[in-house]
């Protein structure tokens, strides 16, 4: 009885959470001009959202700003993940606190900080800073996940190239890098999903002008919902399930072929 109960409260916390979304994706889809009124399926809204300035420019600043975070976050995060287990102890425990403080620091917190941090360091507010606050939260991601994936790594080819002669940009290029390449993925597709639908810290660091997908449909809201908001809305949706769910296929395949070669 008691599981009954629990995943009836289950069902209905899925429920409450996600049937205003599936709402959205619905109603994108409506003929008509009436938010909540059904008027056949269509898809012109979608077409209406790609043709309107305002949404193109917005789009355009966020793949930009999640394409670079994921490059920079890549780079970053893999350069911490294989430093840290290298570290002297004293140095390295902070290090990782600071990492975890990161993820788990709350985003509007972050993104307060984030302005504090610009306006006294007096960098002019614009995409830039909405980049740098985007890969320092982003490069924790990939740390983590390039992290887990070269602790449990062994490092017996990594000992046969040294015993080979290749040195260390040799055998990191030749030998670390193609097998940590999958966890590498996966963290440069999250940095670019978390990247692309952030609207809490883009908020409080985007300057006057610009302005990214979510913060065009914030906005939009203003003046009531319209299909073209819902059409909007399920675009930066399905981008964002594309991307985690690439990410999960590759971490899933990286992590099989670890557990046949252990075999």
């Amino acid at each position: 009885m008691a599981r009954r109960i629990l995943g009836a409260h289950a069902v209905l916390v899925f429920v409450f959470l996600y049937a205003p979304i599936l709402v959205v994706v619905a109603y994108s889809f409506n003929g008509g001009r009436e938010t909540l009124v059904w008027d056949g399926f269509s898809t012109k809204w979608f077409g209406e959202a790609l043709h309107d300035t305002a949404v193109t420019d917005a789009l355009r600043n966020s793949l930009i700003i999640a394409a670079g975070n994921a490059v920079v976050a890549c780079i970053l995060g893999t350069m911490l993940a294989l430093a840290l287990p290298k570290m002297w102890k004293p140095v390295r425990v902070p290090l990782e606190a600071l990492v975890m403080m990161t993820l788990v620091t709350p985003e509007i917190v972050f993104g307060i900080a984030s302005l504090i941090f610009f306006t006294e360091v007096g960098i002019t507010l614009g995409l830039k800073t909405v980049l740098i606050a985007h890969v320092v939260f982003n490069a924790s991601v990939v740390a983590l996940i390039v992290r887990a994936r070269f602790v449990g790594m062994a490092q017996d080819l990594e000992e046969a190239s040294f015993d080979l002669g290749a040195g260390p940009l040799s055998t990191f290029r030749q030998v670390t890098l193609p097998r940590l390449a999958p966890a590498v993925l996966a963290g440069g597709l999250l940095a670019f999903t978390f990247s692309f639908d952030d609207f809490y810290t883009s908020f409080f660091v985007t300057g006057a002008g610009t302005s990214t997908l979510p913060l065009y449909i914030f906005s939009s809201l203003r003046f009531g919902v319209s299909p073209v908001v819902n059409a909007t809305a399920a675009m930066i949706l399905a981008c964002t399930l594309g991307a985690a769910t690439l990410a999960y296929l590759v971490l899933r395949r990286a992590g099989m072929s670890a557990a046949r070669i252990t075999q």
